[in-house]
């Protein structure tokens, strides 16, 4: 049951992080717009569950660092 949980945090963090950029492509959504940034952030994170769980470490580098930039983002539209 685990698995199938991890699975769908992976599916839902794909569509969070496509979807984002693909409306950002076609101008619908700013890099700039918090809805934007926080798509990112929760995909990185699904992601980070998602490949740690299948053991895809390098991947799972990359999202902390998509996170990290992601909320880096945040940090500084707050300041």
């Amino acid at each position: 049951m685990f698995e199938v949980f991890v699975e769908i945090i992976g599916w839902i963090s794909s569509v969070l992080i496509v979807g984002a950029y693909f409306f950002n492509i076609q101008g619908k959504l700013s890099s700039e717009d918090n809805r934007y940034i926080w798509a990112n952030i929760t995909g990185g994170v699904g992601f980070i569950i998602n490949t740690i769980y299948h053991h895809a470490y390098p991947s799972a580098v990359v999202n902390v660092v998509w996170v990290i930039i992601a909320v880096g983002a945040i940090i500084r539209k707050k300041n």
